[in-house]
C-alpha cells in the first residue's frame, strides 16, 4: 500500500540529487539531459473495455534476473515500445488484465511482473535475504529490464508499483520513457514515518501496525488467515468494486508464494523503521531518502474512493515532478485503480508518452 506520510501531507519537500546507475555511479542522464523524443502523433484513444472482460493472460514467462527468478506475463508486438505495469500488495499481475491488451492492441510491448515473493517469481538462492526495501524491489525491475534487453520503458503503476517506478524515474531516469504514478509521489523517506501521523491516517493503517506484532506475523504466515486478510483489505480500499469470489481467488493464487509472508512482513516492518535494511541497498535508501525530484513527463493519478489518496488536486507532490506533467483525479474508484477503472488507467499510459 502506499506512504501514510503522502497521505497525511507531512512527506518532506527534499530537493532533486544525482541520478546514479545501477552501480551507484553517477549517471550521464540528469535533469538537463536532452530530452527523449515522445511518441509522433496525437495519442489515440483507448478503446472502452467493461472491468473483469478477461481473466487471464496469453502468455507467461520466466526469465532469470538478478537474484530472481521472475515470472511475467507478456502481451503485444515484440518490438513494440515497452510498458511495464507495476503492481502493488496485497494484489498481482491480474490488476492488469483488462489494461495489458489494450495497450497491445495499440502495438504496444506489454510487460507485467510479479514482484518478489509474489506468484512464480523466486529466489535463485535459499541464501539470499528475503528482504524488501523500496530500493530492492527498484533494482529487481532493473534487472528484469537488462535480462530482457530493454534499455526504456514507460512504467506505470499503483501501491508498491508506483512507488518502484518512481523510485526509477528518479534515480534512473535514462532507463524511463514516462511515468504513470497513481496517488503520486511515494518515494518512503524511513526516518519521516518515525512521525506520528493524524488518527484517521493512523487509523487507515491498521494492518501495518498488525504486521508490527507476532499476532500479525503468525496470521501472514497462515495461508488461510492471509488470504482471509488480504480479502478484507480488498474491500475496505476499493469500496465501491463489487468484485467477485473468481477474481480474487485468481490473485489469491500469487499469495502462496513461499516467500510471500517473509516479503511483505519485511516490506511494512522496514517502512516504519522496526528492522534495519540490508547494507547493500544502504547507498540507494540514503539518496531516496533526500526525496529526489522526478524529471521525467508524468502523468498521477488519484482514485477518488481510495482511503489513501491525500484531498485535493495532487497539488500536495506536485513539486516533486520537474518535467512535462498532467494529473488525474477518476471518480468512484478504489485503490486497484487499473483493475477497477482500466480504460483510464490504459488512456494514462498512453498519453503519458505522448507529453
Amino acid at each position: 500500500m502506499i506512504d501514510r506520510r503522502t497521505f497525511s501531507k507531512a512527506v518532506g519537500l527534499g530537493t532533486g540529487v544525482a541520478a546514479v546507475s545501477l552501480s551507484g555511479l553517477p549517471a550521464q542522464a540528469s535533469a538537463a539531459t536532452t530530452p527523449h523524443p515522445r511518441s509522433a502523433g496525437p495519442a489515440p484513444t483507448v478503446p472502452a473495455v467493461t472491468p473483469g472482460t478477461h481473466t487471464g493472460f496469453r502468455t507467461l514467462k520466466q526469465v532469470r534476473a538478478g537474484v530472481l527468478d521472475i515470472g511475467y506475463a507478456e502481451a503485444g508486438p515484440a518490438h513494440g515500445p515497452v510498458v511495464i505495469l507495476l503492481h502493488g500488495w496485497p494484489y498481482d499481475i491480474h490488476s492488469y488484465v483488462d489494461v495489458a491488451p489494450l495497450l497491445a492492441d495499440l502495438g504496444y510491448r506489454v510487460i507485467v511482473p510479479y514482484l518478489r515473493g509474489h506468484g512464480s517469481t523466486r529466489f535463485l538462492s535459499h541464501h539470499t535475504p528475503r528482504t524488501a526495501e523500496q530500493s530492492a524491489i527498484a533494482l529487481d525491475i532493473l534487472a528484469l529490464m537488462d535480462a530482457l534487453k530493454i534499455p526504456k520503458a514507460l512504467l506505470a503503476g499503483f501501491d508498491w508499483g508506483s512507488r518502484t517506478a518512481d523510485i526509477i524515474a528518479a534515480l534512473w531516469p535514462e532507463r524511463v520513457k514516462a511515468l504513470v504514478s497513481t496517488t503520486g509521489y511515494l518515494i518512503t523517506n524511513v526516518k519521516a514515518q518515525l512521525t506520528p501521523a493524524a488518527p484517521a491516517v493512523e487509523h487507515n493503517w491498521w494492518y501495518q501496525w498488525y504486521f508490527a506484532t507476532d499476532r500479525g506475523k503468525r496470521a501472514m504466515e497462515n495461508p488461510d488467515e492471509r488470504i482471509a486478510l488480504c480479502r478484507y483489505v480488498w474491500t475496505l480500499v476499493s469500496p465501491g468494486w463489487d468484485f467477485d469470489d473468481a477474481t480474487f481467488e485468481r490473485t489469491a493464487q500469487a499469495f502462496h508464494n513461499p516467500d510471500y509472508a517473509a516479503i511483505v512482513l519485511y516490506n511494512y516492518r522496514w517502512r516504519i523503521g522496526l528492522i534495519e535494511g540490508e547494507p547493500r541497498y544502504d547507498r540507494y535508501e540514503k539518496l531516496l531518502a533526500a526525496q529526489p525530484s522526478i524529471h521525467v513527463p508524468t502523468i498521477t493519478l488519484d482514485p477518488a474512493l481510495d482511503p489513501f489518496t491525500p484531498a485535493g488536486d495532487g497539488s500536495g507532490y506536485r513539486d516533486h515532478f520537474t518535467g512535462a506533467y498532467a494529473h488525474r483525479t477518476i471518480a468512484d474508484i478504489g485503490h486497484n485503480l487499473p483493475q477497477e477503472a482500466p480504460t483510464a488507467f490504459a488512456q494514462a499510459v498512453v498519453d503519458a508518452d505522448h507529453l
